[in-house]
């Protein structure tokens, strides 16, 4: 196509889209820069671009990004006012097609030509440009088919970076908002912390930078503009999609929904509490369905059940992560990170050359490791007193075994004779209690140790008890009449 704009030149309503370059106008084509200057109707994207003021008479669209309250409407509004131009210009026996200028190259992470591609009232015609990408693989050094480098557009760095290990570069992280998501994203991910990122600024420009900083440091030591993109060289291991899919699914529902909205870490609290007691009673089901070794499909039903109450509890634990993202307190990957590091802690025989001669011992070391990791006094410290009874008392048990052992190990003939005095007396309405507050205690006491000392646990063995005699209870119910 001439720079001149013949007019047998086009035979249809026309948009040429052309390259601002990474940079300044010497960094454009000269035949785009031709064009885009003698253009009877010449577009600019933006005017946030270092090559803009050479083109002093093309209209910025810029308009758009004013008005619009998304950027795919910016993108929508751009399209539907260039191909309204060409059409009015053809009408009128303009026979020059309007010129769009894009920075960077018109092939690369530009959603208004994707979009002008589609349109079927015009004719598109792309000229190549130098892109930003370009001057990114000569400031790194690297190759990018033999590297294997992904591009990632920033506004969608969560989805695109799940399953990725790297190396990719981050373009479109032109603010600090943005930086943080993609700060999130990675955190989330399980990037470690120091994880060194490339920050590449203004490439082309005189004022050009290029810096390392570590990922936690991102949002706070970065200034980003529109000329900013992140290069990642490797991550430790690839982000989970699914997990990727649970944490944004949780800041959807933050945002979006009026209940959601509302939660705090307290006002959660229960639901963790009923959703760990449905877990509890998924997994007592299919210990019960693979002792029934011969009913596949309760087996079935019960792993798919326990599938889903897991689910639930993970979502808690995804919950109350992102309430602490929000307060800036901890991300998901702060606690994977935590429970991570204080399980290799507390696996010495795993992870060192510390020796455990068996299960007890590896027991009463986890106990002692962790007294003194969080500088307690007593192995009795950081015991929960709202658990139930029965699991209190087990975990005394348990915790404290052979410093409680003589107050456990109540004699036979007292826990006998205990007994023998409930089964003689004659109960009333509004009779004294046969045994005192403290001797019943020592009754169940001695009871919890026995049962602790065969290697059960107790609150599970009453659970399945009771689940045995509803079950029985049941079975002898008479249905009501008529039913």
């Amino acid at each position: 196509m001439s720079s001149q704009y013949e007019a047998a030149e086009i035979s249809a309503p026309s948009i040429v889209v052309v390259g601002l370059g990474p940079a300044g106008e010497d960094l454009m084509g000269e035949g785009s820069a031709r064009l885009l200057r003698n253009a009877p109707n010449g577009f600019l994207r933006t005017k946030r671009h270092p090559a803009s003021a050479a083109f002093p008479t093309a209209k910025s669209l810029d308009h758009h990004y004013e008005a619009a309250t998304s950027f795919d409407d910016v993108y929508d509004g751009i399209v539907k006012e260039l191909v309204a131009c060409a059409q009015n210009a053809f009408k009128s026996g303009t026979r020059y097609p309007v010129v769009y200028a894009v920075p960077g190259s018109p092939n690369v992470a530009e959603r208004t030509v994707e979009l002008l591609r589609g349109q079927s009232e015009v004719s598109v015609k792309i000229v190549p440009a130098l892109s930003f990408l370009d001057l990114a693989w000569d400031r790194l050094g690297i190759d990018v088919i033999e590297e294997s480098v992904r591009l990632i557009d920033a506004h969608q760095v969560e989805a695109q970076l799940a399953g990725e290990r790297g190396p990719f570069l981050i373009a479109q992280v032109h603010s600090k908002d943005v930086l943080s998501d993609v700060k999130l994203a990675l955190l989330d991910g399980g990037a470690d912390p120091t994880l060194e990122i490339v920050v590449l600024s203004r490439l082309g420009m005189s004022d050009e930078n290029v810096e390392t900083v570590r990922l936690h440091q991102l949002d706070q030591n970065v200034t980003a503009d529109h000329l900013t993109s992140l290069y990642v060289e490797k991550l430790g291991s690839p982000i989970a999609n699914e997990v990727v899919d649970l944490v944004l699914l949780a800041r959807t529902l933050r945002e979006k929904c009026p209940w959601d909205k509302e939660q705090t870490h307290h006002s959660l609290g229960r639901y963790l509490i009923e959703e760990s007691y449905e877990l509890l009673d998924a997994i007592e089901e299919l210990t019960n369905a693979l002792k029934e070794s011969d009913t596949k499909d309760a087996f079935s039903v019960a792993v798919t059940h326990l599938e889903e109450e897991l689910g639930d509890v993970l979502f808690q634990v995804v919950f109350h992560s992102t309430l602490g993202a929000e307060e800036g307190y901890f991300t998901l990957a702060d606690v994977a990170r935590s429970v991570t590091e204080k399980l290799i802690e507390r696996h010495p025989h795993v992870f060192s050359d510390a020796i455990r001669s068996d299960a007890d011992d590896v027991a009463r070391q986890w106990e002692t490791l962790k007294k003194a990791q969080k500088g307690r006094t007593s192995v009795l410290e950081g015991i929960p007193a709202a658990l139930p009874a029965l699991s209190l008392s087990a975990t005394i048990l348990r915790k404290g075994r052979g410093l409680i052992a003589t107050a456990t190990q109540e004699s036979g003939e007292k826990r006998r004779a205990l007994l023998e005095k409930i089964e003689a007396a004659t109960f009333t309405k509004g009779s004294p209690s046969v045994l005192s507050e403290d001797e019943a205690g020592a009754l169940l006491w001695g009871l919890v140790a026995l049962i602790g000392r065969a290697g059960l646990d107790p609150e599970g063995v009453l659970r399945h008890y009771a689940q045995l005699m509803i079950a029985k209870v049941r079975s002898l119910e008479m249905p009501y009449p008529g039913t």
